[in-house]
């Protein structure tokens, strides 16, 4: 079976949005699931001039108080210093609820799987309706989320995961590889740029116990 390149659907999807923009018209809106700031800061460069993205900080996985805190403020701070740089159209940002009692629910039967099996599934699908559902409320044209950029992370899989959600909420997503075209490459010589703070692994407990990190 061919898998389906998500950064060339993304591509299309941005010439068709270009080629229908109007002088003077608002661009479309996107709320954008954010992991964190390295790997927001080139997926923001990137679509920052072709919408009007509103960051949603959600992030229950990550299990520790003080790092969700020390991210939060970290994708904050990005934000902050692309608007004052005048980078595109305005970013605005929201943070979610810090709910990890929501992460341990949904892994919870799961804790032996390796990373990127069944566990980050559920993981990746409580992140992302949480995205949806806050999309219909705020009626933006689309949802997406920066965790395509990680080449850890399957890009077939978040997209599926995406793309079943736009038919249950009725909002468009946001088709991506992100890691593609040296984005993740991109994405590390703006962490160093910025000195972003950065981790070698997504938050949750699982994910350090198995780097090495307890």
């Amino acid at each position: 079976m061919n898998r389906i390149n998500y950064q060339k659907e993304l591509e299309l999807l941005l010439n068709r949005l270009s080629q229908s923009a109007g002088e003077g018209m608002e661009p479309p809106s996107l709320l954008l699931h954010s992991c964190c700031a390295p790997c927001s800061s080139y997926v923001l460069e990137y679509l920052c001039g072709r919408f009007g993205i509103t960051v949603f900080y959600y992030n229950p996985n990550i299990t520790e108080d003080r790092e969700y805190r020390l991210r939060a403020a970290e994708q904050k701070r990005l934000i902050e210093t692309y608007n004052r740089e005048g980078r595109g159209y305005p970013i605005r940002v929201v943070e979610g609820d810090y709910e990890p009692r929501r992460f341990w629910e949904a892994a919870a039967g799961l804790e032996d799987c390796p990373e990127g099996g069944d566990r980050c599934l559920r993981c990746f699908d409580l992140r992302l309706r949480e995205t949806a559902k806050r999309a219909k409320d705020g009626r933006f044209d689309f949802f997406g989320t920066t965790l395509t950029i990680s080449p850890l992370k399957d890009a077939e899989t978040i997209n599926g995961i995406g793309k079943g959600l736009e038919a249950e909420y009725g909002v468009s997503w946001l088709p991506s590889d992100f890691k593609k075209k040296d984005g993740y490459k991109r994405s590390i010589e703006l962490s160093r740029e910025y000195a972003l703070y950065r981790q070698d692994y997504c938050g949750c407990a699982f994910s350090k116990r198995d780097r090495g990190k307890i």
